[in-house]
C-alpha cells in the first residue's frame, strides 16, 4: 500500500485484540459487556401501541355491544308478548265459536240467568244470608248447612 497511510483506529476490533494479546482481549471484552446499554423493560413501543389500539377498540365497541344486547332482550320480550297475544286471540276465537252455538247459549242462560223452558218448574235456593234478615252472614256461615236450610224453610212457612 504505497502512498496510503491507514490510521490505526480503522482496524477492526478483532485485529486490535490480536495485537494487544490475550489479557488485553479479556479486558476489552469485559469493558464491552459492561458498556452495553441496560435492557429495556418488556413493554416496547410496539406493544404499547398495540395495547392502546386494543383499548381504543374496546371503548369504541362497548356502547354498540351494550345496545345490541339490550335490543336482543327487547326482541325476545316482543316475541313473548306476540305469542301471548296469539294465544289470547285463539282463546277468543274458540269462545266466539262456542257463543255461536245455540245449545251453549241455552246452557248459559239456564245456569246464570235461571231461564226455564215453557212448562218447567224452577226452584231458587237462597245462598248464605238468604232472604231472611234475622241472621247475620257470619252466623249463617258458622252453622251447618242443614240448620240454615231448616231455618229458611221455617221462615218461608211463617210467611204463608
Amino acid at each position: 500500500m504505497k502512498g496510503r497511510d491507514v490510521p490505526a483506529d480503522r482496524f477492526s476490533t478483532a485485529t486490535r485484540l490480536r495485537a494487544l494479546g490475550e489479557n488485553a482481549a479479556a479486558r476489552v471484552y469485559r469493558a464491552r459487556t459492561r458498556a452495553r446499554p441496560p435492557r429495556r423493560g418488556r413493554l416496547t413501543g410496539r406493544a404499547a401501541l398495540l395495547a392502546l389500539v386494543v383499548c381504543s377498540l374496546v371503548v369504541a365497541l362497548a356502547y354498540p355491544i351494550r345496545q345490541y344486547v339490550s335490543q336482543r332482550s327487547d326482541i325476545a320480550d316482543q316475541r313473548r308478548q306476540a305469542e301471548e297475544i296469539r294465544e289470547d286471540v285463539e282463546r277468543l276465537r274458540d269462545r266466539k265459536a262456542r257463543l255461536e252455538d245455540p245449545a251453549y247459549i241455552e246452557r248459559l242462560a239456564r245456569e246464570h240467568l235461571h231461564y226455564l223452558r215453557p212448562g218447567e218448574t224452577g226452584y231458587n235456593m237462597p245462598g248464605p244470608g238468604g232472604y231472611d234478615a234475622e241472621h247475620s252472614d257470619d252466623e249463617v256461615a258458622d252453622r251447618p248447612w242443614y240448620s240454615n236450610l231448616w231455618d229458611e224453610i221455617d221462615a218461608a212457612d211463617a210467611q204463608r
